[in-house]
């Protein structure tokens, strides 16, 4: 569960400077979105904000598995039987998908949306599913079975009942996406923060660079620390107030798409990068993986940076970020 509580989007101190932030609270896709940009009056930031509104409700449109419309759909409602040809655009998201599959090991895999739901997270579990029922629940996940023709940007899913979504990833593509065409009008700061896939660029309009709050998860109101963000993208992912216990291990609710098991280990990842819809898969990888697996492969990437808070409420930090502790 992408936690919008997780980061604090900015706050605003000191000089007035002759543009502003202008501010908006919606929800799209589903989920809560903050949109912020630096403007030289109202209305030139409302219709910003309406710019970026416009071109997320068409990213929805298009990768939305729950609207029967959406390009999406169709390649669901037709796997097993035959390729779909897609735009370029989401041929293009496809591919980067399996891309960050290959490179996780499957950890990442946009094809979760086969598995069987057999774990519930609203209390009315009382007994962990059977070995054979877990395994049977994710036998139609499986990115190795997405298949891309590039000739015809088609996309085939081999298997009958198979099916892809965007629920890992979509929400910071979009706001990547919000970013890019606001950049393009000329918005020269702002941060979209899509459910906590936050993406900044500039800088406040007092020229002081956009901050983010790494929070602890077992308590919004305290902050462990506070980080500038510049021109790059934040994600956190928090798993704390959806899951289930068994024999004294905490399963939370993001599903190892391979073994069809709950992630165990950590209570919230956020992960540093320059794309939001990067920073989205990651964070969601990093919790199947768990704390040390997670932490080795993100020290093997470039320009990628984690912070990890354990079952145990300890604050893990990849090689490159030194927190410094919030002194309020």
């Amino acid at each position: 569960m992408k936690t919008f509580f997780s980061i604090l989007a900015f706050f605003i101190i000191g000089i007035v400077f002759s543009q502003n932030e202008y501010t908006r609270t919606l929800k799209l896709m589903g989920s809560r979105f903050d949109m912020t940009v630096v403007a030289n009056n109202e209305e030139e930031g409302n219709d910003f904000i309406d710019m970026a509104v416009n071109e997320i409700s068409r990213i929805e449109k298009l990768i939305s598995s729950w609207d029967a419309n959406s390009q999406t759909s169709e390649i669901n409602r037709n796997a097993g039987k035959k390729p779909v040809v897609v735009d370029e655009e989401l041929f293009q998201l496809i591919e980067r998908c399996i891309k960050i599959s290959k490179l996780t090991d499957g950890a990442f895999d946009i094809s979760y949306a086969s598995m069987d739901k057999v774990w519930h997270f609203d209390g009315s579990m009382t007994e962990m599913p059977s070995e054979d029922t877990i395994k049977n629940s994710v036998a139609k996940v499986g990115y190795q079975n997405i298949i891309l023709d590039a000739t015809h940007h088609s996309v085939f899913l081999k298997l009958e009942g198979m099916k892809i979504g965007f629920g890992a990833i979509g929400k910071g593509y979009a706001a990547d996406k919000a970013k890019a065409l606001l950049q393009s009008k000329g918005v020269v700061g702002g941060i979209v923060n899509a459910s906590g896939d936050l993406d900044a660029w500039g800088k406040q309009s007092n020229g002081k660079d956009w901050m983010v709050a790494i929070v602890n998860p077992l308590n919004k109101d305290k902050v462990f620390s506070w980080m500038p963000v510049r021109n790059s993208a934040v994600v956190t992912s928090g798993n704390y107030e959806k899951y289930v216990k068994f024999n004294n291990v905490l399963y939370t609710h993001i599903i190892d798409p391979r073994t069809g098991y709950p992630a165990t280990g950590i209570l919230s990842a956020t992960i540093f990068t320059k794309t939001a819809e990067l920073a989205d898969a990651l964070a969601t990888s990093i919790f199947v993986m768990g704390v040390d697996t997670g932490l080795d492969f993100v020290n093997q990437l470039h320009g990628v940076e984690c912070i990890i808070v354990d079952v145990n409420n300890k604050v893990i930090t990849s090689n490159n970020i030194t927190l410094k502790p919030n002194k309020d």
